[in-house]
């Protein structure tokens, strides 16, 4: 029997949905897709001052919409929407307290105006985060998570990652569902529509 390595495991998990599954079916996107509401009141990355939800954050042009505490039910979100909470909620912050990637959170990050400059950033906080699992080695999987993690602060490291890959794979799969959905349906945006 031999001794098991699990960050390279843990890495592999993430990167073959991300290289087999996710990051190809990205490929391509358009800013009508990217801003596409394929429901009325819909949350997503608008223009700064045309968001109706009761908070829009964000540093630059665009600011995403949110509510705290969530409504029930939560809102239908667009792709904008959804590859924002990954690039910021889930992966940036977390490169920003683990990885040394500068701080990062919803109210100050510069949101992508575009379905282009939204990819650029995803694979950039991908790249980071994946390295810096990468860095942990297996001694650094064991390490608690500390306090910036809320509930998985007395976790080890490793349930972080495992968490971060199930994000990461539910919200993407969930972007090439609606672009499935834009591809067979509509393809007018409601913000063009209205």
């Amino acid at each position: 029997m031999t001794d098991q390595t699990w960050n390279p495991l843990l890495r592999e998990q993430l990167a073959w949905h991300w290289t087999s599954q996710l990051r190809d079916r990205l490929d391509g996107l358009t800013d009508d897709e990217y801003f596409w509401e394929p429901v009325p009141d819909c949350w997503s990355v608008r223009p700064r001052g045309t968001g109706s939800a009761p908070i829009q954050a964000g540093s630059g042009a665009v600011t995403i919409d949110f509510a705290l505490p969530e409504p029930t039910p939560p809102p239908v979100t667009t792709i904008a929407w959804r590859l924002a909470h990954v690039i910021v909620g889930v992966l940036a912050v977390r490169n920003a307290t683990h990885f040394g990637r500068a701080p990062a959170d919803y109210q100050s990050f510069e949101y992508a105006p575009t379905a282009a400059e939204a990819l650029a950033q995803l694979d950039a906080e991908y790249a980071t985060w994946q390295a810096g699992v990468e860095s942990l080695a297996e001694s650094g999987l064991a390490r608690p998570c500390g306090p910036a993690e809320g509930p998985f602060a007395g976790q080890p490291m490793a349930a972080l990652v495992l968490n971060i890959n199930r994000e990461m794979i539910h919200h993407l799969a969930e972007v090439c569902l609606l672009r499935d959905l834009y591809l067979h349906g509509r393809h007018e945006t409601r913000r063009e529509a209205s």
